[in-house]
């Protein structure tokens, strides 16, 4: 029973985890906030680029492009994928990562700080929201996707630490 519902979270969330995952390998080099300031603090920092947002958001509808070719091999309770649904995940991902950057600037948290549960649900509640209207889940979906994210998100960023791609492990 819950061997199926972590496949089929994973499923769905795929575009947003994808997302939030390839900015980190884009090394952008113009940041969103471009220097400026907000009560003392950069706005987001140099982590949050104009090339990270774009290639992440074009990687994760990529990533739900392929599910939609994949999905007529693919249980019939699986949230059916579309390219928009794909778009939107991805979207609300970057969005979230980024207002969680935002959030972190305000209370004093510098580039690559740690805000445990902020820094690894941030992009999901974002994608989650976004997609909505889009796409009604379950609420063991819900419930699955907000256990299992931090441990996916933690596990990949030391993967990316160890690989020398990101200079934190969170």
């Amino acid at each position: 029973m819950v061997l199926p519902l972590l496949a089929q979270s994973l499923w769905f969330i795929l575009p947003a985890y994808s997302a939030n995952a390839f900015p980190v390998i884009a090394k952008g080099k113009h940041p969103l906030d471009m220097g400026r300031t907000f009560m003392g603090n950069r706005l987001l920092g140099d982590g949050k680029t104009l090339e990270g947002s774009v290639t992440g958001i074009a990687f994760g509808t990529l990533a739900g492009t392929l599910q939609v070719f994949a999905q007529p091999y693919m249980p019939a309770n699986f949230v059916f994928m579309t390219t928009e649904l794909a778009f939107v995940l991805s979207f609300g991902a970057i969005l979230g990562d980024i207002v969680g950057a935002f959030i972190k600037r305000r209370i004093g948290i510098p580039r690559g700080g740690s805000a445990p549960l902020l820094d690894q649900l941030d992009f999901l509640a974002m994608a989650l929201l976004l997609s909505a209207p889009l796409q009604a889940l379950d609420g063991s979906v819900y419930a699955a996707l907000i256990i299992m994210t931090p441990i996916v998100h933690l596990s990949a960023n030391r993967l990316g630490h160890y690989l020398k791609l990101k200079e934190v492990p969170w």
